[in-house]
């Protein structure tokens, strides 16, 4: 999280403990991806509590860098595949799964690119003016199709599934993100997977919802 330490893990308590309610409302293998997105969130924003931790403390600057490469693994290379994937999966409809395998090989695409420039480019990490301050030191030449590819597999592929109300993800996700890019404009990556966690507990009633609502069908189905 962009405060504290002391924010970021808890944060972190408060979205482990709503993924693991989540991924207890899976009903099928095919719903444990989706299921899972606040777990991972709550993961990684205690990554991000330990930096603040590596950042402030000398006793703890040795885990720097461990965990500045964690964070943005989480940020860069797992959640532009985990996103797409996790919708097709759910998936029922044939059309809406051809047009779902494009975002998804678009975030694998991404993910790929991103996970070689974290391992071959210097990354680094410093508290500033209350929050932590990602310099990516990335080439520049595929940078806007980069941004463009990664915000399109995030943001808009829960819009093509034909899921009842899985546009809502969409939805707080693309508000999420502007409102990091516009007030915090300088801080994006760390603001922006905090208020992306929010998305938490929309998928949380979005499992909620949507076995809730096949449970009714089955009973009314016997009857």
């Amino acid at each position: 999280m962009c405060f504290s330490a002391t924010a970021s893990f808890t944060a972190s308590v408060a979205l482990s403990t709503v993924g693991v309610i989540t991924l207890k409302k899976a009903d099928s293998s095919s719903q444990f991806m989706f299921a899972g997105i606040p777990l991972i969130f709550g993961i990684q924003q205690f990554c991000e509590g330990m930096l603040w931790l590596a950042l402030s403390n000398p006793e703890y600057a040795h885990l720097k860098s461990f965990f500045v490469y964690v964070f943005i693994t989480f940020a860069q290379v797992i959640w532009p595949f985990w996103v797409p994937l996790s919708i097709l999966l759910m998936e029922k409809k044939n059309t809406r799964r051809k047009l779902l395998y494009v975002f998804g090989a678009m975030g694998i695409l991404v993910s790929i690119y991103l996970g070689y420039c974290l391992a071959n480019y210097p990354v680094n990490a410093q508290i500033r003016e209350h929050h932590i301050d990602y310099t990516l030191n990335y080439p520049s030449g595929l940078a806007s199709i980069g941004v463009a590819m990664y915000l399109l597999a995030i943001i808009f592929t829960p819009f093509f599934s034909s899921i009842n109300r899985m546009w809502v993800v969409s939805t707080v996700t693309l508000i999420s993100f502007l409102a990091a890019k516009l007030i915090y404009s300088q801080f994006v990556i760390s603001v922006w997977c905090f208020f992306a966690a929010l998305i938490s507990v929309v998928v949380w009633y979005m499992m909620v919802h949507l076995n809730d609502y096949h449970r009714f069908h089955k009973l009314k189905i016997r009857f």
